[in-house]
């Protein structure tokens, strides 16, 4: 059972807040239209969105956890990785760069 937690956990944080969209979207039977009009975006912004080409505002995160009954912390954290992941991704020392940003939170909230 235990295994099966981790493996939850590692599924869920390896995921795009994209394609975690396009999973809640699915599971409750909901067509792309459907879930656009309701967050007053585009069909085909949507559809981008779900596919990694953009992001959503991150208000609209409040609006897909009521949406959903889904935590909005999981959703920020997904939203949050996307933009700091498009910051780092062509970087060459982007893990380098990411692990320091770490240690500096790290220390800069145990102050």
């Amino acid at each position: 059972m235990l295994y099966l937690t981790i493996f939850k956990q590692v599924l869920i944080w390896s995921m795009t807040i994209g394609q975690k969209i396009r999973q809640l979207r699915e599971e409750s039977g909901m067509k792309q239209r459907e879930l656009a009009a309701k967050l007053e975006i585009g069909e085909g912004f949507l559809s981008k969105v779900e596919n990694a080409q953009k992001l959503l505002k991150r208000e609209d995160l409040k609006k897909l956890s009521e949406i959903f009954k889904v935590s909005h912390s999981e959703l920020e954290t997904l939203w949050l990785a996307n933009k700091v992941y498009d910051l780092i991704k062509d970087e060459d020392q982007g893990l380098r760069a990411l692990k320091v940003a770490e240690e500096q939170a790290k220390y800069s909230r145990g102050k």
